[in-house]
C-alpha cells in the first residue's frame, strides 16, 4: 500500500493500526476516518480481517465509510469471498453500513447459509439493508431455510431480519410452520408472532411456539 506523498504523519497513523495496544489502534482508526486518504483503504480492510477488539473493528468500519464507495466497494467485495470468517463477517458489516446496493449481487445464498453463525448473521443484516425493491420475497425464501439454526442469539438475528422485510415473508413463514424439523416450526411460529406483534419479546414468543409444537400444533389452527 502506498500513502499519497509518503506523508510521515499518515505512515505513523497506519503503523498505529498494528500497535499492540488497542487504545492506540482505536485512535489510529479514528484519525484515518477523520482525514480520509485513498491510501488508507487497503490497510483498513486488511486490519478488519484480523482486529481482535470489537470497538476497534467498529471504528475501522466507520473509517471505511468515510472513503469514496468507488474505492472501498471493490476491496470489500473481494473480502466477502475470503476464507477467513472474520474477513467475511466484517466486510459484510461494512457493506451494510455503506448501504450501496451495488453490493447486492455479492450477498449470495452461500453467504446467507454460511456455516459460521457470525458470518450468516451479518449476511442476513446486510441483505435486509441492500436488497433491491422487488427482491424481498426471494430473499425471504432463502432466509426461512435457516430457521431453527443455532442458539438464541442467532435465531433472534434471523427473526429480526425476516420481520424487517415486512409482510412479504408471510407465505414463506407459513410454509415453514409445517416443516418436519420441530426447531424450524417453532422458530417460524415465533417469527410470525413477532411480525404480528413487534412488542412481543423473543423469549416469550419462542417459548410459546415451542409449547405449540410440543402439543402437535402448527399455530394455524385458529387462523
Amino acid at each position: 500500500m502506498t500513502i499519497t506523498g509518503q506523508d510521515p504523519e499518515a505512515i505513523r497513523v497506519l503503523q498505529g493500526l498494528e500497535d499492540g495496544r488497542s487504545s492506540v489502534r482505536l485512535r489510529s482508526a479514528l484519525a484515518v476516518g477523520t482525514t480520509p486518504d485513498p491510501g488508507f483503504v487497503g490497510k483498513l480492510v486488511e486490519r478488519c480481517a484480523i482486529e481482535p477488539e470489537f470497538f476497534v473493528r467498529d471504528m475501522l468500519t466507520w473509517a471505511l465509510t468515510r472513503h469514496p464507495v468507488s474505492m472501498t466497494l471493490p476491496e470489500l467485495l473481494r473480502e466477502v469471498r475470503s476464507e477467513r470468517t472474520q474477513a467475511r463477517s466484517q466486510a459484510l458489516h461494512t457493506l451494510s453500513k455503506i448501504g450501496d446496493r451495488q453490493a447486492w449481487p455479492a450477498i449470495t445464498r452461500t453467504l446467507l447459509c454460511d456455516a459460521d453463525d457470525e458470518v450468516a448473521r451479518t449476511a442476513w443484516r446486510a441483505a435486509v439493508v441492500l436488497v433491491p425493491e422487488g427482491e424481498e420475497s426471494a430473499l425471504a425464501t432463502v432466509l426461512v431455510t435457516q430457521l431453527g439454526r443455532g442458539e438464541r442469539e442467532t435465531q433472534l438475528s434471523l427473526s429480526r431480519a425476516l420481520v424487517a422485510l415486512g409482510e412479504v415473508i408471510v407465505p414463506a413463514l407459513r410454509s415453514a410452520t409445517t416443516a418436519r424439523d420441530p426447531r424450524m416450526r417453532a422458530h417460524a411460529l415465533a417469527t410470525q408472532r413477532l411480525l404480528r406483534d413487534p412488542d412481543t419479546g423473543f423469549e416469550f414468543a419462542i417459548e410459546e411456539a415451542k409449547r405449540v409444537v410440543a402439543l402437535g400444533g402448527s399455530g394455524r389452527e385458529g387462523q
